[in-house]
């Protein structure tokens, strides 16, 4: 179906640029103008990061809704925020259609999107639309603000340190895993099996630890952290680079998403490559002094957030590695996913 850009935009954006809501979250000029305008809170930086969702690289009929495509492009970008420690505010969205893309496609694409942004207080704030030749691109620019010289990094770990993750892993890659295995059409999945319905929803949609990460950057205990979208071992991989540093991950200390291994032992598959590999769980990964543990965790505690402490920060020239169950020890390599070896 032959779309027109502007009647597509006020299809999409038309009822949720009211400007009494708009103005409550600092959006002084809203779509409808070549820029956006909005206002930053006195005595905070901007943070900026951007994120794109591509069809067969990315997302394929079989392994997500249409719904989900938006929920988790927008959720990618808040989970980059989260591992800066910063407040997710504003998103621009820009979206790349075939000239036959059905309406109603595109309007479920953007009620997840909106369900996601309305659940963590992002207001979405302008973008582009255009045509394709090739499959549906869908790219969100974020914007979030944090209280100056506060951002957290991944250059800030120190050898000592505990390393931290905020929640189960390897539950993303799971579910990718079943859905591919299984290579029903999303539209006709209808109510999954128990056992694998909480692992599809953390690879559909994910949720970006946007609490955890402030509050990391409130209590000032955290000295390096990192999102878990490319899996541990790449995420651990980029801690130990950027801050000049080596990581031991204790394997009996990993969290596991619920129903990992019964899936894996279904599929013939490795959890822990899951875990190690898999990417796209959300999760935060970092860095605290072993004399700030206790505080941390209190800190997590009060906010009803879990903390799992997974291993510690070693010499530099020790590279990241993993000690096995029976104590042996071997090196991880900084393997994540290659988008442009993707088939």
């Amino acid at each position: 179906m032959q779309h027109d850009e502007f009647g597509l935009i006020r299809l999409l954006t038309g009822d949720r640029q009211q400007a009494d809501g708009m103005r409550s979250q600092g959006v002084v000029v809203g779509i409808g103008d070549d820029a956006a305008v909005t206002a930053l809170s006195p005595g905070m930086q901007l943070v900026a990061s951007c994120d794109t969702m591509t069809e067969g690289i990315h997302f394929l009929p079989v392994t997500m809704r249409d719904e989900d495509i938006g929920f988790k492009a927008m959720a990618s970008n808040i989970s980059d925020m989260a591992a800066m420690g910063a407040k997710a505010r504003y998103a621009l969205v820009a979206l790349s259609l075939p000239k036959d893309a059905d309406t109603e496609q595109i309007r479920r694409i953007y009620a997840g999107l909106y369900e996601c942004a309305d659940l963590f207080g992002v207001a979405v704030i302008g973008g582009d639309t255009t045509s394709t030749r090739g499959g549906i691109v869908l790219t969100v620019t974020i914007l979030g603000e944090v209280p100056a010289g506060r951002a957290l990094l991944r250059s800030g770990a120190k050898p000592g340190d505990a390393v931290f993750v905020t929640g189960p892993l390897g539950g993303s890659a799971a579910g990718l895993s079943y859905l591919l295995h299984r290579g029903t059409a999303a539209a006709l999945w209808g109510e999954l099996p128990a056992e694998a319905a909480e692992l599809v929803r953390a690879h559909t949609r994910p949720l970006p630890q946007a609490a955890a990460g402030e509050l990391l950057q409130r209590t000032g205990l955290c000295r390096a952290l990192n999102d878990i979208s490319d899996g541990l071992a790449s995420e651990a991989g980029e801690i130990a680079e950027a801050s000049g540093v080596g990581l031991l991950i204790a394997e009996e200390k990993l969290p596991l998403a619920e129903g990992l291994r019964a899936c894996a032992e279904k599929l013939a598959a490795d959890p822990l490559e899951w875990v190690l590999y898999g990417g796209e769980d959300y999760q935060l990964l970092g860095t605290a002094a072993e004399a700030d543990l206790a505080a941390l965790r209190e800190a997590f505690s009060g906010e009803g957030l879990p903390l799992h402490v997974i291993g510690r920060v070693t010499a530099a020239d020790e590279g990241v590695r993993l000690q096995r169950p029976d104590g042996a020890v071997q090196p991880l390599p900084k393997r994540g996913y290659n988008h442009f070896a993707a088939k």
